[in-house]
């Protein structure tokens, strides 16, 4: 994508129907993918207000009217039921500000595809765990997130993503990246590409196989449940709005699930070298697994909660399959930082994985107590 000047920038802010007179426009957040910018503006005796702007990533999402059509579909119907709730749907969800032209988002003359959305006041986005009520409130709000929506029709929404947490899928272009082995490392990764094969059926087409079987409903699913998309209350603590709604397509509540204990429950960075120090905090685990099953509010079947450990298992092994791909491929995906550094995450992952497998009767017995 091409860099942005301050020009092209204020094309696309006259392009949205914004009020009152902008006095800031500055970078912000840690997202990669897109551009982001906080807009501030004065309107009159009203005070000030501030927006969010953000020029997508369309390389990463292909296809974003597509993108901006499932994020307006689901945020209006979030409103409609945060409102029967009692909550406050300018806080509690995403609220998209039209383009001039009505639409959701504005295409300039190079192609590139804008959106805003309304800035939510009195609420932090953490990056990292830095206390466990935190990882307890973000549990809560992705399990709200499915209980709102469990009625929503997911097969209606677009998948942004093809494949994206398709397990079996990714094994298949893991192999073929074996097999390919374009940069000769094939043979400097054997005990890793075994670990990969050896759970091919218990664990790359578990959850494949038990939706052909009609065993898993399909939900509309984050994909990207990371602490850091929880917008946190600054006075009450609590996690209020669900955000990055990009990667919002139908999937399994498991691996919503799984995703946030593969970043949020290991004891270590995701590309820690030194092992010993990698596993899966059961402390963790048991406080974002009450927390969403209680958010869930009891929408979740008997079966999904009894998966939730596999989800966090399959999670980890499906971003561990890739590192590792990647690696095989010559790091063209995940950007790296040293030598080996898909390699380092990969192998952070698998040890994830594997310390799961020692404490699977515990992480069982976890979801149990909380059903």
């Amino acid at each position: 994508m091409k860099e942005l000047t301050q020009e092209k920038i204020q094309n696309a802010i006259n392009n949205f129907k914004f009020e009152g007179t902008l006095t800031d426009c500055r970078p912000y957040g840690s997202g990669h993918i897109n551009d982001t910018y906080l807009l501030s503006y004065s309107i009159g005796e009203m005070g000030r207000l501030k927006v969010i702007l953000q020029r997508m990533n369309s390389e990463v999402f292909t296809k974003p009217a597509e993108l901006m059509e499932n994020i307006i579909n689901v945020t209006t119907y979030l409103k409609e039921r945060i409102a029967e709730n009692g909550g406050d749907p300018e806080r509690e969800t995403l609220n998209v500000i039209p383009a001039k032209d009505g639409k959701p988002y504005y295409k300039d003359e190079d192609g590139n595809y804008w959106r805003s959305y309304k800035f939510i006041t009195g609420a932090t986005s953490y990056d990292k765990v830095e206390k466990p009520a935190d990882f307890y409130q973000s549990a809560v709000a992705f399990g709200n997130f499915q209980r709102l929506l469990a009625d929503f029709p997911a097969e209606t929404l677009h998948e942004t993503i093809e494949g994206f947490h398709d397990t079996r899928a990714r094994f298949a272009v893991f192999e073929q990246a074996v097999k390919d082995d374009v940069m000769g490392r094939a043979a400097t990764v054997e005990k890793e590409i075994e670990f990969v094969r050896a759970r091919e059926k218990s664990i790359a087409n578990y959850f494949s196989e038990m939706q052909e079987k009609g065993e898993l409903p399909l939900r509309v699913t984050h994909n990207d449940t990371k602490l850091n998309n929880i917008m946190i209350d600054d006075k009450t603590g609590k996690g209020i709005c669900v955000i990055d709604l990009d990667t919002v397509m139908p999937g399994l509540a498991m691996n919503d699930f799984g995703d946030s204990i593969r970043f949020g429950a290991s004891t270590a960075a995701e590309d820690e070298r030194d092992l010993s120090l990698v596993s899966c905090s059961m402390e963790l685990f048991d406080i974002y697994a009450r927390g969403f099953i209680e958010g869930c509010g009891g929408k979740l079947t008997e079966r999904e909660i009894l998966e939730l450990p596999m989800g966090a298992k399959t999670m980890t092994y499906e971003c561990g399959m890739r590192f590792l791909t990647d690696y095989l491929q010559g790091d063209t995906y995940f950007k790296i930082h040293r030598k080996d550094h898909n390699l380092d995450r990969c192998r952070t992952q698998f040890k994830l994985v594997e310390d799961m497998e020692q404490k699977w009767h515990t992480m069982q017995a976890i979801v149990r107590k909380y059903m």
